[in-house]
């Protein structure tokens, strides 16, 4: 029985760190995007302090070079002048020079096998970090929809409902339809009870006197007016 409480207990343990662990899945992924980014970030930069290495160590075998043979041409010049002291002192500097030489070259080709190794991982690493900056976003996307769906079935108290909302701009434009229907009725009924508007009316129909030109009276004034003036005497 202990054993079983003891399995039941670790069981919780595990399931309650998993909950905790989805709960937290976006921030994690934030932060393990941010961490390689970083990472990469670094390994750029000591690719560049390894590349702008190894053309110093190139510039400086071009210069060994240069050196091995200029002391070349004083060694030859040397030994047909018949100066063999100076000759031989000038072999030796050049078979110092040249021992720098192959060390520089030996050195120069294992680190243009690094860098070229380097050169793949960096560029692989940038290719999965752009990978996963995109499927971040659209987990990001994915997560927000999620919550809005959530909320939308919630019925809970604190919860931000879309039916809610729904319902409440149906209500709002219920009652603006209400009040836009009162003011239709009543500029209906508020012509009956004006008297201006009656005694247009009445007006209207020939009763009375007119207090407004017709189209009759004014197509009368326009022929009056266009009727030819009478010869003079």
């Amino acid at each position: 029985m202990f054993k079983t409480i003891v399995t039941l207990m670790r069981g919780a343990a595990a399931a309650a760190e998993e909950q905790v662990v989805d709960r937290s899945a976006l921030l994690i992924l934030d932060q393990q995007v941010r961490d390689a980014a970083g990472a990469i970030e670094r390994s750029k930069r000591a690719l560049a302090i390894a590349i702008a290495q190894d053309e110093a160590e190139g510039k400086r075998l071009e210069t060994t070079l240069r050196g091995i043979a200029d002391l070349e041409e004083r060694v030859t010049a040397a030994l047909a002048g018949g100066r063999e002291d100076l000759a031989a002192e000038g072999a030796e500097a050049i078979a110092l020079m040249e021992a720098d030489r192959d060390a520089i070259r030996e050195a120069r080709a294992v680190f243009a096998s690094d860098i070229s190794q380097l050169k793949r991982t960096v560029a692989n690493a940038g290719y999965r970090l752009a990978e996963l900056e995109r499927g971040r976003r659209i987990a990001h996307a994915t997560e927000s929809v999620r919550r809005l769906r959530t909320s939308s079935r919630s019925t809970g108290p604190d919860a931000t409902s879309l039916s809610e909302a729904e319902a409440t701009l149906k209500r709002l434009r219920e009652r603006q339809a209400e009040d836009a229907a009162a003011a239709a009725a009543y500029d209906r009924l508020n012509p009956g009870l004006d008297a201006g508007n009656t005694a247009s009316r009445l007006e209207a129909a020939g009763f009375g006197r007119r207090t407004r030109p017709t189209a009759a009276d004014v197509l009368a004034r326009l022929r009056e007016k266009a009727r030819p003036a009478p010869p003079a005497a």
